[in-house]
């Protein structure tokens, strides 16, 4: 099975569908990672952009990615480039890596960056174009700091419908997120380890198991 995971920013994958892409990983799935933003100067410094992209690399090697594709947009700026130009960019991908499930960031998140993504994905596959792309479900996921800050507006709110037991691997999904020591939280706050044991608690415990991961089904050809 051929797997896209589609961040707007590198740890995105982790912290909504880390677990489960693990497990594809086990299954021995084909994988594949866009990024569409990273960040520049004069806002971020050479050191940290030097350290972000060995992150990028590590974690990439942690899930055993078959390919990465960074779109190489400004972080927080995706809303200032072009829409066409973004969704040129995301079909490309899709069809060199032709995946059966795309993974993407929730359309509805307070992140504006979250929202295009979200909004080039869908563009690009649309109902009519899913089957000649090869991709069979699209799966939105949350992003702790990011999903849950949205207004739970009807248009935004996050509505899990897809769950994935992450019990077996929640451990492995921590151990890849402190490998983002310039993205990850210390606790309290949302992106802290206890904060994302208190997520993954929440959705297995409403499926009945330790420990999950939710999604929301955007759409299925069966």
């Amino acid at each position: 099975m051929r797997v896209l995971a589609v961040s707007a920013h590198p740890d995105d994958e982790t912290l909504g569908c880390g677990g489960t892409l693990l497990k594809h990983r086990s299954a021995h799935d084909e994988m594949y990672w866009l990024i569409a933003t990273q960040v520049f100067e004069p806002r971020w410094s050479s050191a940290v952009i030097a350290t972000k992209a060995e992150e990028v690399t590590r974690v990439a090697e942690a899930y055993g990615m078959k390919e990465v594709f960074p779109l190489r947009r400004c972080t927080a700026r995706l809303d200032t480039v072009p829409r066409a130009e973004l969704i040129e960019a995301v079909a490309n991908v899709i069809a060199q890596t032709r995946p059966e499930i795309v993974y993407v960031v929730h359309g509805g998140d307070v992140h504006t960056d979250h929202q295009v993504v979200f909004a080039s994905t869908m563009a690009v596959l649309k109902p009519s174009y899913m089957a000649r792309a090869g991709v069979r479900r699209i799966l939105a996921f949350e992003v702790l700091s990011s999903t849950e800050a949205a207004p739970a507006t009807a248009d935004q709110h996050f509505v899990p419908t897809v769950f994935s037991d992450i019990t077996s691997v929640l451990e492995h999904k921590l151990a890849i997120m402190a490998l983002y020591e310039s993205e990850a939280h210390a606790d309290p706050f949302p992106r802290g380890p206890s904060a994302i044991r208190a997520l993954a608690r929440l959705r297995g415990a409403t499926i009945g198991v330790e420990n999950a991961e939710a999604f929301m089904l955007v759409r299925e050809l069966v």
